[in-house]
């Protein structure tokens, strides 16, 4: 019997995750089964505890399951607590472990593969939704001189703050209430991509070396990625890297081996 793993989501066939996994299985030679499970949404316990029950080994958990996950595990690492979401199931004999592989991925992204250096960076993140949330805390132990939250909501980025501050210096604000302000590093976690807007930056937070970051991706330059352009933003990337990094996360997590990730971004997004 080969083990078993698979990515959870509604909807999920549009899912880059078995391609993933199979380049990773495939070049560190590991005997393995990735596929793709829809779960309706009020389904999701159920078709988990299926899978399990078939002998399943781990999940990849997509919208809009990751809080799902969450209260479903029995044990959580440090990061799916601090994100209270989880993007990763490990199933082992008496428990199922929950793990949030996404800010593990993004630092990774930007750290190994742009080649940008988080420590002493001004960063801006904007938006404050789960999204946000799982990358926090991974990006405050890279040390950067701060990170400031943006939110058209400012209590939601305040509560961000609360929660926190005590692991790294932070600020929090409506996104007007950074103008004047500029920033080395600016991450989208906003869903204003999926449908092709921008949210309420204001103009001049690009210097001149600023790398601008969605999470999200599309084939085509997000309106984020084309205002920042727009803005001078010397470098742009979009979310494949990231996709990418955090599955190698959750590989390493169920195998105990850390694929290659820079063959696969390019098979992905070649011209990134």
């Amino acid at each position: 019997m080969l083990d078993s793993y698979a990515v959870i989501g509604n909807p999920i066939a549009h899912s880059k995750s078995p391609l993933i996994h199979a380049e990773f299985a495939r070049q560190t030679g590991q005997t393995m089964h990735y596929g793709a499970l829809f779960a309706p949404q009020d389904g999701f316990e159920a078709v988990v505890k299926d899978f399990c029950q078939q002998g399943g080994k781990g999940m990849n958990v997509t919208v809009p399951f990751k809080l799902a996950a969450y209260q479903f595990a029995s044990d959580l690492t440090a990061r799916a607590q601090s994100a209270q979401a989880v993007n990763t199931l490990k199933f082992e004999a008496d428990k199922i472990l929950g793990d949030n592989t996404d800010g593990a991925g993004l630092v990774r992204d930007i750290e190994a593969n742009l080649g940008i250096s988080i420590a002493g960076k001004r960063i801006l993140l904007m938006g404050a939704g789960g999204a946000a949330r799982g990358v926090i805390l991974p990006l405050l132990a890279q040390q950067p001189e701060m990170l400031a939250i943006a939110n058209r909501t400012l209590h939601k980025a305040q509560a961000l703050q609360q929660q926190f501050m005590a692991s790294g210096k932070i600020s929090s604000g409506t996104y007007m209430d950074f103008s004047g302000e500029d920033f080395d590093i600016i991450i989208n976690a906003t869903s204003s991509s999926l449908y092709n807007e921008l949210p309420p930056l204001p103009a001049g937070i690009f210097s001149v070396s600023s790398l601008a970051y969605d999470m999200m991706y599309s084939a085509e330059p997000t309106p984020f990625l084309a205002f920042a352009k727009q803005q001078g933003a010397a470098h742009l990337a979009d979310g494949v890297g990231m996709l990418v990094e955090q599955a190698a996360e959750s590989f390493y997590l169920w195998r105990g081996i850390r694929p290659e990730t820079i063959s696969v971004i390019d098979k992905l997004k070649p011209n990134r």
